[in-house]
């Protein structure tokens, strides 16, 4: 009998981030992006698997019935005092499951790597907000800090919509509501939370994860009516998260929705991460301040990539950073290494990167 207690205990103990487990493989642990097995552990079997289902389940019937008519379920699970969010699906029609660990302490922001102009820009009274990255690049974290922050420094109620809630919050000096989406949960869907919050009186709506063109409406629509919107998307660049977002629409749609997403649109903050020489996990950001230049951009009958990287470049007094700066100047602070760097762009853009690494360097020198 496969004993879930002491692959959680351990998963905790070194720290790791995500637990993987699948049949004929011992546990995996991932610490610091790197997959590591449980050696103390025998590999899983089928039945192991079976055990594991029930033992997250707990025989949660409607988890059950969920699991079986889409042969995936996303639910939470607590042991030793901590979060974790559980995934389990099917491979060769047994079930695996994967485990993120929620830790109780969120980082503070200021630990996070990320520029002030972003906490910042919560002050705003309204507008859309949009935090993006790819999986496991630490979305999720950011947004929590932020709502912390929120938190602690200003007085307004904000609302949540999460599949699974992660992070509990409790409230100081803002008002905070925390509703999880999902069958038989707060909210049935995403897009039905954002419309609902209209109702709700809040000030700060977040929203865990914008899936579709129904949230994408839904959220510029609470934007348009004087709030502040925080949501996320899993694009890579800032320039990506603009193309997404307009794609969710018809053609004949989108110089309509270019003109709303101009003037809401206050910020795009696009992150990675990278593991850095201590085996820790370092955050490389790149931010886009939506400024005359970017909406001006965006306005256009063709989105080009270039030309919004170009924005990002030409505000950097309003804010925004390029994402070939922040890894010239990561570089530069021994956080990561040059193959890192390079790994994260483009060929062409690798002459641009050596030659913002040696203009860091001379200015570092200077003072």
């Amino acid at each position: 009998m496969v004993d879930m207690n002491k692959i959680l205990d351990i998963a905790i103990a070194k720290d790791a981030s995500d637990v993987h487990l699948i049949p004929g493989n011992k546990p995996m642990l991932r610490i610091a992006r790197r997959l590591a097995p449980i050696e103390v552990m025998k590999e899983l079997t089928e039945n192991d698997m079976t055990e594991i289902y029930d033992y997250l389940v707990k025989g949660n019937v409607e988890a059950d019935e969920q699991y079986k008519k889409y042969r995936r379920l996303d639910t939470s699970y607590e042991h030793a005092g901590l979060r974790f969010r559980v995934n389990i699906s099917y491979s060769e029609n047994i079930p695996i499951a994967t485990l993120r660990i929620i830790k109780n302490t969120l980082p503070k922001y200021e630990d996070l790597g990320l520029p002030d102009i972003v906490r910042r820009m919560t002050y705003q009274p309204q507008g859309l907000i949009l935090v993006t990255g790819k999986t496991n690049s630490g979305k999720t974290t950011t947004l929590n800090a932020l709502i912390n922050d929120i938190n602690e420094n200003q007085n307004r109620k904000i609302l949540t919509l999460e599949n699974p809630i992660e992070f509990k919050h409790h409230s100081k000096n803002s008002l905070i509501v925390q509703k999880e989406v999902g069958k038989g949960k707060d909210s049935l869907t995403f897009s039905d939370g954002v419309k609902n919050s209209l109702r709700e009186d809040c000030d700060i709506l977040v929203i865990g994860e914008i899936r579709d063109k129904e949230t994408m409406e839904a959220g510029i629509e609470m934007a348009e009516s004087g709030h502040l919107v925080i949501g996320t998307l899993h694009t890579k660049s800032c320039a990506e998260t603009i193309d997404r977002m307009i794609n969710f629409y018809e053609v004949r749609d989108q110089a309509s929705i270019k003109y709303l997403l101009s003037s809401l649109l206050k910020m795009v903050v696009s992150q990675r991460l990278l593991p850095a020489p201590d085996d820790k996990m370092v955050l490389v950001p790149e931010v886009m301040v939506v400024d005359n230049i970017v909406a001006g951009v965006i306005r256009k009958d063709k989105i080009n990539v270039s030309e919004i990287e170009d924005a990002i470049q030409s505000g950097a007094s309003n804010g925004s950073i390029g994402l070939i700066n922040s890894l010239a100047e990561l570089f530069v602070e021994d956080k990561i290494t040059l193959e890192q760097a390079k790994a994260q762009i483009e060929e062409k853009n690798i002459e641009t990167l050596n030659r913002t690494i040696m203009q860091l360097k001379l200015q570092k020198k200077k003072f």
